[in-house]
């Protein structure tokens, strides 16, 4: 097949028996470029909008459908890097995916939902048309903390959200536990208080702060944001997300 017959993508990597990434097995796609800054980031190598390796979406879904077998309790998941950044690639890939009946996961930030383009909106319904699943990362729920966390504002990440509730989109939402950041009780319950009247959150997953990324700074020649951040336990992640319930159930 030739790659030049049809639209291509900047993937980072793929993972071919990903199991943190959906529900069930699955063909996870890394894509390339990634706007957000965020501190905890483990994959500063996908940041960069112009490196990556040249795919189709042809290509990619024949390697998942040569192994199916595989991937029966799962599917493909779209993740970065910020998928979101290459939106036609991304409506193209899910598109194609439904066609042969594979289930499809959106790991995405939000951070590129706009609401005012109409045109972007117009091919956002388009994707969620074929995406059987958001999984969303809310950094934090606190605007001016997002800013100093991420580099960028949260609205039109938490306008994503309300707009996929509205919208009936199965969403999972996660957030990761960073001591000193995100783990203080009001934060966390100000959280549940946002996500309570959201009737699509098939699950909410509180992910511990940890290192591993911390050798890809090294291998870059970057410095590690946070330091010596001490790492949590998946007991800290499940206090955290316990906290996140209460506020769901307050008044």
């Amino acid at each position: 097949m030739n790659r030049g017959d049809f639209m291509q993508g900047r993937i980072h990597s793929l993972e071919t028996f990903g199991t943190v990434d959906g529900p069930g097995v699955r063909f996870v796609v890394f894509f390339q470029g990634c706007p957000m800054r965020c501190l905890y980031c483990h994959n500063p190598d996908t940041w960069a909008a112009d490196a990556g390796e040249l795919y189709s979406a042809e290509e990619l879904i024949e390697r998942l459908v040569r192994n199916r077998a595989f991937y029966t309790t799962g599917g493909l998941t779209a993740t970065g890097g910020e998928p979101m950044m290459q939106l036609d690639f991304l409506i193209e890939l899910f598109e194609l995916a439904k066609k042969n009946d594979v289930n499809t996961c959106l790991d995405t930030s939000g951070v590129m939902f706009t609401p005012e383009n109409r045109e972007r909106m117009e091919k956002i319904d388009r994707l969620l048309k074929s995406t059987d699943l958001v999984m969303l990362d809310i950094k934090h729920i606190d605007n001016e903390e997002h800013k100093k966390l991420t580099s960028r504002e949260n609205k039109n990440i938490l306008a994503f959200a309300k707009y996929l509730s509205d919208n009936n989109v199965q969403m999972r939402i996660r957030h990761v536990i960073v001591p000193g950041i995100t783990d203080s009780r009001e934060e966390l319950l100000e959280l549940g208080r946002f996500l309570k009247p959201f009737k699509n959150i098939e699950k909410i997953e509180t992910l511990p702060y940890h290192t591993l990324g911390k050798v890809k700074y090294e291998n870059l020649g970057l410095d590690y944001p946070l330091g010596d951040t001490p790492q949590l336990t998946e007991e800290d992640a499940q206090k955290a997300l316990e906290i996140i319930e209460e506020g769901m159930q307050s008044e």
